[in-house]
């Protein structure tokens, strides 16, 4: 029997008291759906993190386009350029060759050769069985003082190389062999520089070690040192590989410390850190307690106002709402499809602390009904909650991690939650724009 599906209506079947729901899908996978909330990052402001690079996308037009608009909103349309693939193009053999004469032709034409080149194919190139090394080899002959790394945009494979993760390693690709320093330590795979007060630069500091991170590069020289260093701190899940890769290739000593948000998850992240680099850690009582203390200010500010989490906002979203729940915050929503296996400790927990809690899927077409006004005050952390809960009081986390890490990284979300409560947004303005605030991007801005 078809049934009307109605305006601001969420399905049967696609909201879940936590109780009920299975761990790591509680959700059927289906035919899926994009809701409009365009403002988290993506594979192109991250290879804008490459100082003195140039990107150049090989795709069909439809593709083309998103990529395009996000160079442009970025005012970054002079470190971008594209070669259009068309049908004829899988059929008549040209494949390889029409795109090591469309990347020649348009290095040829720029005002200055860039130091490097991140050459991004599509699903077509995947598809047609292109030979991405002989494409490479090809163009690094015609420029040898351009260093190339392949890229790829191919969305349909996320079930089994996901763009994310693949870009940061990708990102990574072309440091070269160094001999390794112990003063140094990278932090690998972030989109936007951890904040300056992070009590982790303090205690590195301490041990005499000095920090360098992409997102802090201001020339090709600048990355190309970060192969010097002894250590590769990763704190999300998708900079793994980076981590991983750099140690096989370059010998660099990799140690993931996962961005978390409860107190003793970030505790026990510290004595990995101090455990790995063998120095000693300070006291960190005193961070507990101004963290918790804060979180507890804002929670009673709040007064018991709802409080709706997308996943696309934080690398561990149970993590993050058992933290809230911890401190005192009403976490009654939780927008996701699926959950990383190591969250699984913080699922069962809030199953058996806090069962009310509901899970609405963000990728079921169903969805597309759901979001036609809001049924009651609200705060959401992340824009695809924003969008479904239509709240203008909301946090736009638009990258992982948003530059947020330890205890300090508390202190910083506990003033995003006071700011979105106090300050209402444009909820249709801000979720329209790729990566809001991109202008500023490079320098952390969270829009």
């Amino acid at each position: 029997m078809l049934t009307r599906l109605q305006p601001n209506q969420v399905q049967p079947g696609l909201e879940l008291r936590i109780a009920e729901a299975g761990f790591p899908a509680p959700f059927a996978s289906t035919l899926e759906y994009n809701p409009p909330a365009r403002g988290t990052w993506n594979i192109v402001h991250t290879g804008m993190l490459l100082p003195e690079a140039h990107q150049i996308y090989a795709c069909a037009q439809g593709c083309l386009r998103g990529v395009i608009l996000t160079a442009a909103e970025m005012k970054a349309m002079d470190r971008m350029s594209w070669i259009s693939v068309k049908e004829e193009d899988l059929f008549n053999g040209t494949m390889e060759q029409n795109v090591v004469s469309g990347v020649s032709h348009i290095l040829e034409r720029l005002p200055r050769m860039p130091r490097a080149v991140l050459l991004y194919v599509s699903c077509l190139h995947l598809f047609t069985g292109c030979d991405m090394e002989v494409m490479l080899n090809q163009l690094r002959e015609r420029f040898p003082d351009i260093d190339f790394t392949d890229c790829y945009m191919t969305p349909t494979m996320r079930k089994t190389i996901a763009p994310d993760p693949q870009m940061r390693r990708q990102l990574y690709s072309l440091l070269r062999p160094l001999p390794l320093d112990e003063q140094f330590v990278n932090l690998i795979g972030n989109d936007l520089p951890t904040r300056p007060s992070c009590e982790l630069f303090t205690i590195l500091h301490q041990a005499g070690k000095t920090i360098r991170d992409i997102t802090l590069c201001h020339s090709y020289d600048d990355y190309l040192a970060m192969a010097s260093s002894a250590w590769n701190l990763t704190f999300l899940p998708v900079a793994i590989p980076a981590g991983e890769e750099l140690q096989e290739r370059l010998g660099q000593k990799h140690l993931h410390l996962p961005l978390v948000y409860t107190i003793e998850q970030i505790q026990e992240a510290y004595r990995t850190l101090a455990q790995g680099l063998q120095i000693n850690l300070p006291d960190l009582t005193p961070l507990t307690e101004t963290a918790t203390r804060r979180l507890r200010e804002v929670a009673k500010l709040l007064k018991g106002l709802p409080v709706a989490i997308d996943a696309s906002a934080a690398p561990r979203p149970l993590n993050l709402a058992r933290c809230l729940l911890e401190h005192g915050f009403r976490v009654n929503t939780l927008y996701a499809d699926d959950f990383p296996s190591c969250e699984e400790t913080d699922f069962r927990w809030l199953q058996g602390n806090h069962p009310e809690l509901l899970l609405r899927p963000v990728g079921n077409p169903s969805m597309r009904f759901a979001a036609r006004g809001m049924h009651e005050p609200i705060l959401a952390i992340g824009q695809k909650a924003a969008y479904f809960e239509q709240t203008p009081h909301f946090v736009n986390m638009t990258a992982a991690g948003s530059g947020l890490f330890g205890f300090d990284g508390l202190l910083g979300l506990a003033d995003l939650l006071e700011d979105a409560f106090l300050h209402e947004k444009d909820i249709e303005r801000v979720i329209s724009h790729k990566g809001f605030g991109c202008v500023s991007c490079l320098g952390g801005c969270l829009g």
